[in-house]
């Protein structure tokens, strides 16, 4: 996850409260999907950007994830990323993700 988008998180989550915040996610590979949500709840592993050493806790979803797919209009949905679907690795991506949620997210 890029320092900007980092800070705009950073940003969001003070505005917002942490507890009104939900991260979706897009990373076409899980272990990038892995770091970007550990990222937003456990805090930047790279030591690099403004969320180094900042666990915000946050809730952290791929998009790719029953409970985030649901939420979405059908059609939107198979047009935006049912292509996409079909060439990821959805279950590694779903498996990285749900477990850095349920280890590290607080909402």
């Amino acid at each position: 996850m890029d320092l900007e988008i980092q800070q705009r998180v950073k940003d969001l989550t003070e505005k917002y409260g942490a507890e009104n915040i939900v991260v979706v996610l897009g990373g076409a590979e899980a272990e990038a999907s892995g770091l970007s949500a550990e990222t937003v709840s456990a805090g930047d592993p790279t030591f690099a950007g403004p969320l180094a050493g900042v666990a915000l806790g946050l809730a952290v979803y791929h998009i790719v994830e029953p409970e985030i797919k649901e939420e979405c209009d059908a059609a939107i949905y198979d047009e935006q990323c049912g292509m996409m679907e079909m060439v990821l690795e959805v279950d590694e991506i779903i498996s990285e993700v749900k477990q850095i949620r349920d280890e590290y997210s607080k909402y």
